[in-house]
């Protein structure tokens, strides 16, 4: 007589004998070309003329360049070479003689910053 308390479930398989962990597997992301992505990315952004800063604009941004520090969770809007990008990072670096803020590994040069703001 089976009273049902030593009773094992089998791993549930499909019709084809593989567990089901096994066949999920397959549907892993696999990305076989490194940068790929982001060259697809990169394509499509639409080009843009670069924006001059009116006066009011500059002395805004040396402003709140003047007060970031090291630490500090910055967004800044930037000309990246054909169009603009918007970062928000962690000030690694900040250097007033080469003109340039490094976020996290991104080093942006302050002459192409179009806005900054503090984010904490």
């Amino acid at each position: 007589m089976h009273d049902g308390n030593d009773v094992t479930k089998p791993p549930a398989t499909r019709a084809n004998g593989h567990a089901r962990a096994d066949r999920a597997a397959q549907f892993m992301p696999f990305a076989a070309l490194r940068g790929y992505y982001e060259l697809i990315r990169r394509q499509e952004r639409v080009p843009e003329p670069r924006h001059e800063l009116t006066d009011e604009e500059a002395l805004a941004l040396s402003r709140t360049v003047a007060r970031i520090r090291r630490g500090q969770v910055v967004r800044a809007v930037y000309y990246d070479g054909d169009a603009y990008a918007t970062l928000t990072g962690c000030v690694a670096r900040i250097d007033l003689i080469e003109r340039e803020l490094t976020l996290v590994k991104t080093r942006i040069p302050l002459d192409d910053i179009k806005e900054l703001e503090i984010v904490s």
